[in-house]
């Protein structure tokens, strides 16, 4: 089973959309193995943000990723990532398809809810940035049989 981390970002819990976001990744099937409210501060912000590090606009990212808590969730299920970031939509929230999460509730580039990891490699390095060991939880979902093929589970 692949992994991936989503932040809810300042501007999600404001609108209150936290609860809907969570519901649409339950409803896909997959599995919720770690969450946690957590203030970011600049020590993570400069790692997590390592590739916008020189770019104009990170002063302003950081800034507001440290405005308000987020919601952080680590997601386990098959190609997690890819099927995360299809539910999350583009950047560009106004350009993203409707149904997807940033294409049902935001507007904004940055303010667009919701972090999904990349890609494999970088969810792991995110996991390892945001959660310890002892705050994830593998458990067994008992429905499994219901959402995937015994093949897909290998």
């Amino acid at each position: 089973m692949e992994r991936s981390v989503v932040l809810i970002k300042p501007d999600g819990l404001q609108r209150g959309v936290a609860g809907e976001i969570i519901h649409r990744f339950e409803r896909k099937g997959l599995q919720l193995i770690a969450i946690k409210m957590i203030a970011l501060d600049d020590a993570l912000l400069d790692e997590w943000y390592a590739h916008h590090k020189d770019k104009p606009f990170f002063a302003n990212l950081k800034a507001y990723m440290k405005s308000y808590p987020v919601v952080a969730m680590l997601w386990e299920g098959v190609e997690a990532v890819a099927t995360i970031r299809k539910l999350v939509g583009v950047t560009k929230a106004r350009e993203a398809e409707p149904g997807t999460i940033r294409g049902d509730f935001a507007m904004s580039q940055q303010y667009n809810l919701i972090h999904a990891s990349e890609n494999a490699e970088i969810a792991k390095k995110e996991e390892s940035l945001m959660f310890s060991p002892s705050e994830v939880f593998p458990w067994k979902k008992t429905d499994l049989t219901h959402i995937y093929l015994d093949e897909e589970l290998g």
